[in-house]
Formats: structure tokens, sequence, C-alpha cells
């Protein structure tokens, strides 16, 4: 799991581009990186590669949202308790207060 968005590095690149692709990454720069011959697909280019961890970046800065939210929502025992004792009402005014505090960004176009 990547818990910052500066671990987002050639691997991960590869990984979101061309999944079941074989190669070997022995640092942080595309020289380090051994392609298989075996795969289907040519080698990447060092650009489209750069755009992609770009790419992942902003997508891992975007969904900050998410990562907040998940460290507030309570657990799903406390979450079955409010539904209980507050029903349905009760349980959506404490979730939705967290939604509030950490907004989902609108839709890129």
């Amino acid at each position: 799991m990547i818990t910052n968005k500066d671990q987002i590095k050639i691997p991960q690149a590869l990984l979101s581009l061309y999944p079941g692709a074989q190669w070997t990454c022995y640092g942080d720069e595309y020289e380090d990186m051994i392609w298989d011959d075996s795969n289907e697909i040519p080698k990447p280019d060092k650009t489209i590669i750069l755009n992609e961890i770009e790419r992942l970046k902003q997508e891992y800065e975007r969904n900050k949202y998410q990562r907040l939210r998940m460290k507030e929502y309570p657990s799903i025992t406390d979450q079955l308790d409010t539904l209980y004792h507050e029903g349905y009402e009760g349980w959506k005014a404490k979730i939705d207060e967290i939604k509030m505090k950490y907004p989902k960004p609108p839709k890129i176009s």
C-alpha cells in the first residue's frame, strides 16, 4: 500500500500501465529497469512512465479525502450500535458529518 505520493516510482507506474508484464527494477531511474524480452509489448518509453508516475501522484492527492475519512469513520461495530440506538437517520448524520468535513473533489473531465 502506498502511504506517500513520494513512494510512487517506476514499479508502480509499470504495474498500472502493464499489469502482468515482466520486468526488474534495480533503482528509481528508468535506466535501472530491465524489460523482459518475453513481454508481448515493447519496452515503454521513459516519457510514458514519467507521465504515469505524475498521473498516479495526482490521483493520490485527489483521493486524500478518502484517507482522511477512513481515519475518522467509526468502526463497523460502533456504526451498527448507532444504527440500533439512533436509527438510520442518526447513523447517516454521523457519517455525513465526516463527509462534509472531507468533501469529495469535483470530477475532472
